[in-house]
């Protein structure tokens, strides 16, 4: 059996590589984890309404999105907070330590760790030997001005070497590469940043992270920063953002995602079954989100669908505008099918992350497919660079049924019928895609 590790504790260094990292933050003033309180900066808007009690593996788990909702015409960030109850990881180390877990709080990290993430997805040999050289470009919209200071208390607490602007491992871009015009800060964005960049390390210790933060919330801008990314060299650019599909969103393809040899990732959505953009483009790998658990099997791990309700969970989908990729062959959908892959987003079963922009600095629990797609991002970096003509989106779909992914067979998102867009089946479906990644070889070509 995989050894799971629970507890997470600090581990050895592992040897820095170069990471360059592509966010900002839009405001919300955030709530804090259990009873903690907190000032956000003057440009923060009022903290989103909690949203959701998770009813899947962890009872009485409450949550909040990070970011405001989004004005018209702009993307909304997938990152969810947890603000209240007890995570998966406290309940396995109650199990452990034969104690009471305490409720979530900004003192102790009460999500997954490095270590449990890269026991369940069967990464962590890879973690400790790939990724040297490697970028992964981590895009989002505004600034978090404290992302480099909150990345080195995430990779000092779990023992992760140094990622630092000075060893070059750390860079922070506006869309267009600037260094010193940036855009205005944003406390909801902020800690969108915290999380994907975060679980980038989490993942691939030895990559570098380049943080590329859009203007604004647009599609335009944001993918402006994609495209800056690919011209800065990152061959792995994560996307954990979304938003209704339009019949503009072909040109987006071309103008924006078209970049072969590049493995883009996009979060799938928090709002249950429904197809989003650019989760829909045909040329990026579509991450939908898992529920993740310690277990008794020989893998050491159990997943399932993420759904907390009908309007909460991970996103799947049948795209109304976007053209199938020829690697997609299921016929329930005439066009792209979302998702691909998938990772944990439940926040129940939750990620540990620092962040201090606009809240009480400390450790914090995060969902969402804003955790899933800097994970499958940084799964895509353990592989290794992709060759130069090819679409890295189709290579899952090369290991579809093999040992190289987990296959999630159980739990919904949503109502369509008993449909595989929305249910959970024996190989592929809508939620999880052709399922979790187990080691790189699926992730590789």
């Amino acid at each position: 059996m995989r050894t799971s590790n629970p507890q997470e504790p600090a581990r050895p260094a592992v040897r820095g590589r170069w990471r360059r990292i592509g966010a900002a933050a839009v405001g919300t003033a955030a709530l804090v984890l259990a009873g903690f309180g907190a000032a956000g900066p003057a440009n923060a808007a009022p903290a989103a309404k909690a949203t959701a009690t998770a009813a899947s593996t962890s009872s009485k788990v409450t949550w909040s999105p990070a970011c405001t909702t989004p004005a018209k015409g702009q993307m909304a960030c997938k990152a969810l907070r947890v603000t209240g109850g007890t995570t998966a990881f406290q309940r396995a180390n109650a199990h452990a330590d034969a104690v009471t877990p305490k409720a979530a709080d900004a003192a102790t990290p009460s999500g997954y760790g490095p270590s449990n993430l890269q026991s369940a997805y069967g990464l962590t040999s890879a973690a400790a030997s790939n990724g040297s050289g490697e970028t992964i470009a981590i895009v989002d919209a505004y600034n978090d001005p404290n992302a480099e200071a909150d990345l080195a208390k995430y990779r000092s607490y779990y023992g992760l070497s140094a990622c630092t602007t000075a060893n070059g491992c750390f860079k922070k871009v506006s869309q267009t590469g600037s260094t010193t015009s940036l855009p205005s800060s944003d406390a909801g964005w902020s800690e969108e940043i915290s999380l994907d960049v975060d679980m980038a390390s989490a993942i691939c210790p030895n990559c570098n992270i380049l943080l590329v933060e859009a203007t604004s919330a647009t599609m335009a801008n944001l993918g402006k920063a994609v495209n800056e990314a690919v011209t800065l060299g990152a061959k792995y650019v994560s996307n954990s953002y979304g938003g209704s599909e339009s019949s503009s969103d072909t040109s987006y393809d071309t103008s924006y995602f078209n970049h072969p040899g590049v493995a883009i990732t996009v979060s799938a959505g928090d709002s249950g079954y429904g197809a989003e953009y650019p989760a829909a483009s045909r040329y990026v790998t579509s991450v939908g989100g898992t529920a993740l658990s310690t277990s008794s099997n020989s893998r050491g791990w159990t997943e399932s669908v993420w759904e907390t309700s009908s309007t909460e969970g991970t996103g799947s989908g049948c795209s109304s505008y976007d053209a199938k990729p020829t690697w997609q062959t299921d016929t329930g959908c005439s066009k792209r099918t979302i998702a691909d892959v998938s990772a944990v987003a439940d926040p129940a079963t939750g990620v540990s992350v620092y962040d201090s922009y606009g809240v009480t600095a400390g450790w914090y629990t995060f969902g969402g497919t804003s955790a899933s797609s800097p994970i499958i991002a940084g799964v895509y970096a353990l592989g290794g660079t992709p060759s130069s003509s090819s679409y890295p989106a189709s290579f899952p779909y090369a290991s579809a049924g093999t040992s190289a992914l987990n296959d999630v067979t159980s739990g919904s998102n949503g109502s369509c019928g008993s449909s595989y867009l929305c249910t959970a089946k024996s190989g592929y479906d809508g939620p999880t895609g052709w399922g979790t990644p187990e080691g790189v070889a699926a992730f590789t070509g």
